[in-house]
């Protein structure tokens, strides 16, 4: 059974996604830099609130996803507040300025909340090869649940061919899941899953009320989706 993930923005959005039957939700701050941490008052009233998976936006900054010291130090605060309010679930991604994964920090994090479910955000698509990217990823699988991809292009479907590849290679090596985002729609969803076959997609702004962050999510469209499959 497919899964598909929305982006929720607070608690209003989240609870909304739930009611129409969403699998899980990405809550993030700042749509408009590509989401950023929630706050503290939005993560402790959706966890409070909501029944379904919550994977906790954590980025400090939008200015890329390679992090210092400083970085680390406001990304380690806002893990352990999360996980203080009772989560456990984060969405983290961290490259070196050469566009390999950041194993070093990527084990502090781990390392900090050992029973972290993690979800390696679109830093992904900023890698040299994502390949070997994935294939460093897969060591970490028993935390890094799944990857939010589109193959390495600005939307998924111009990057069909490469998630088809990982889609196969995650199959193959029983890998993190590979999670389909970027530009993917009600619309377009259907011809993207017949080129890839991938078991989960997330979906931000196409499920939304005229595709706006601003309006609320449309019934009608998750109803549209939840009856493809």
């Amino acid at each position: 059974m497919k899964k598909i993930e929305v982006i929720t923005m607070n608690v209003r959005d989240t609870l909304q996604a739930e009611e129409l039957g969403v699998d899980r939700v990405e809550l993030v701050s700042a749509m408009k830099e590509g989401g950023l941490t929630p706050s503290y008052g939005t993560i402790k009233n959706v966890l409070a609130h909501a029944e379904i998976p919550v994977q906790i936006m954590v980025r400090p900054h939008s200015y890329s996803f390679v992090y210092d010291q400083n970085d680390w130090n406001t990304i380690k605060e806002d893990i352990l507040v999360i996980n203080s309010l009772g989560g456990n679930r984060i969405v983290f991604g961290c490259i070196t300025p050469t566009g390999a994964i950041d194993e070093s920090l990527l084990l502090k994090v781990i390392e900090l909340v050992p029973d972290l479910d993690i979800t390696f955000h679109r830093a992904f698509d900023s890698v040299s090869s994502q390949i070997e990217a994935y294939k460093i990823l897969s060591k970490y699988k028993k935390n890094v649940k799944r990857v939010l991809t589109s193959g390495g292009r600005p939307i998924a479907l111009e990057g069909s061919n490469m998630l088809k590849k990982l889609v196969t290679l995650s199959q193959e090596i029983n890998g993190p899941e590979i999670l389909v985002g970027a530009g993917v729609t009600p619309e377009n969803i259907a011809d993207l899953d017949a080129q890839i076959h991938a078991n989960e997609y997330h979906i931000g702004s196409g499920v939304r009320v005229d595709g706006d962050f601003c309006q609320p999510i449309d019934k009608s469209k998750i109803q549209f989706l939840k009856n493809l499959w």
